[in-house]
């Protein structure tokens, strides 16, 4: 699987990730194959040092957004502030073998994974080839 972002999108993350020690979040808004929109979202964890729990009624307002034209919630990103770009075996604890999108930012880098049944990392995961486009 492949996956657009733009290289302003890309770098949104990047930055905020950048902008704390703790875990940041956000949500991936768009469609198949491509992030059209980054939304920073407030991490709502009691350990946000560790972890990370998108603000539910941010979350909320995507998925109404999106049933009324605007675009979809297609997952989230996320940053492993001490860490890498790889999903953590609590990233594979918590995540639903629903299709969403995960990204990851660590260490000035962005890498991008699929919550499937059975993935190839830590049993949840699979890897997806993120495209860097113009925008």
């Amino acid at each position: 699987m492949k996956v657009e972002i733009s290289i302003t999108d890309r770098q949104r993350i990047l930055d905020h990730a950048a902008s704390s020690r703790d875990e940041v979040c956000g949500l991936l808004l768009g469609d198949v194959g491509r992030i059209a929109r980054v939304r920073p979202c407030a991490n709502v964890s009691d350990i946000p040092a560790r972890r990370f729990e998108l603000d539910p009624a941010a979350l909320i307002a995507a998925w109404r957004e999106g049933r009324a034209g605007g675009p979809r919630v297609i997952g989230h990103y996320h940053s492993h502030p001490t860490g890498d770009a790889r999903p953590s075996a609590t990233d594979a604890a918590e995540a639903a073998a629903d299709g969403a999108i995960w990204v990851i930012a660590a260490a000035g880098q962005v890498m991008a994974w699929r919550a499937v049944a059975a993935g190839a990392v830590h049993g949840r995961f699979d890897p997806v080839a993120l495209s860097v486009v113009a925008g």
